[in-house]
């Protein structure tokens, strides 16, 4: 059996793993940048920190839509 022949679970898998690891990081960088602008602009309020990681895990689901829905 060749290495080269990748099952269709394989490539769902791997394309759920980046999925999974591009959230991690928007996720975490829009927190990290809604923290800044929380204790630069914002008096150190918690609310552009969660909006930040929100726009990054959204940025990240619609991303990943896209690319799980290349199947169809």
């Amino acid at each position: 059996m060749s290495h080269d022949k990748l099952f269709v679970e394989d490539k769902i898998g791997r394309r759920l793993d980046r999925c999974v690891s591009d959230a991690v990081v928007k996720g975490c960088g829009g927190l990290i940048i809604g923290l800044a602008m929380s204790v630069i602009f914002f008096k150190r309020r918690p609310w552009p920190a969660l909006l930040g990681t929100g726009f990054g895990i959204g940025v990240a689901y619609r991303t990943c839509e896209k690319e799980v829905n290349l199947f169809k």
